[in-house]
């Protein structure tokens, strides 16, 4: 189970990383939230979305050759993207709006998850459990 979490939330950040990098004007324009940050920048935008590609990526490399510690190299930008979202919502004043919602589901889940899931299986085939 701990692998296909990790292998679906490669695929979602590939996908996300793609839609945001392909049709950056839809994601400013649609995702709750993104616009109260400030003014369109693509540049910004795109690079977000080259990120999460690369995290992507390596989520599905280390999936692939059950190498963990790559899964944790594939966490480590969407895990600093969820904390400054977080620190946001807290400074907003912890509403639960829209835009929590979606911090919720759609950052923090998706980045503290994988994370999760490949310290446990590093840490059972640390313990001789070959998962």
């Amino acid at each position: 189970m701990q692998r296909l979490i990790i292998i679906f939330l490669a695929a979602s950040h590939v996908l996300t990383g793609i839609v945001v990098f392909v049709m950056p004007q839809w994601f400013y324009d649609t995702v709750p939230g993104v616009a109260m940050l400030g003014p369109f920048n693509l540049h910004f935008i795109r690079d977000a979305g080259l990120a999460f590609g690369a995290s992507g990526l390596l989520l599905a490399l280390g999936w692939y050759r059950r190498d963990y510690v790559l899964c944790i190299a594939g966490c480590t930008w969407v895990c600093f993207h969820a904390l400054y979202h977080a620190q946001m919502w807290v400074a907003r004043g912890m509403p639960a709006d829209v835009v929590a919602w979606v911090n919720l589901f759609g950052i923090q889940l998706p980045a503290w998850l994988p994370l999760l899931m490949a310290v446990l299986l590093l840490r059972a085939r640390e313990g001789g459990d070959h998962a």
